[in-house]
């Protein structure tokens, strides 16, 4: 069967339509609710790499495998104790392993940190 329409009712059909379906603009939200507690620790988490000079070093030290704090002043045009703040905090935070060797600090990452927080952002987009 043939549904022939006058092109002039289109708006009122279209309005009619948007009536009948109002209730449900779109569909609801599903998957893990991130609690309060597990949000503030991954916010404390990012904002240690939140930081430019912080992502650097990451990405440095990650191609690298383990660099010593002392060769990172250069590639970061910073001075020493500006890189070793940063490469306390992301030790701190979990981002960085550090071993003492004499008077030098090494650093390394650590891969499974990183996977935690690539982990937090994965959905599942099934229902």
């Amino acid at each position: 069967m043939l549904l022939l329409m006058d092109i002039n009712m289109l708006p009122y059909v279209s309005i009619y339509v948007n009536m009948l379906f109002m209730d449900q603009c779109c569909p609801p939200v599903f998957g893990a609710k991130l609690e309060e507690d597990d949000a503030a620790d991954l916010a404390q988490i990012l904002k240690a790499v939140a930081d430019p000079n912080r992502l650097k070093l990451l990405h440095l030290i990650a191609a690298s495998g383990e660099v010593c704090g002392c060769d990172l002043t250069e590639p970061l045009g910073l001075s020493q104790p500006t890189v070793s703040h940063h490469l306390n905090v992301l030790a701190k935070a979990g981002f960085l392993e550090r071993s003492q060797r004499g008077k030098w600090a090494h650093y390394r990452v650590v891969p499974e940190r990183l996977d935690q927080v690539v982990a937090a952002f994965e959905f599942s987009t099934s229902v």
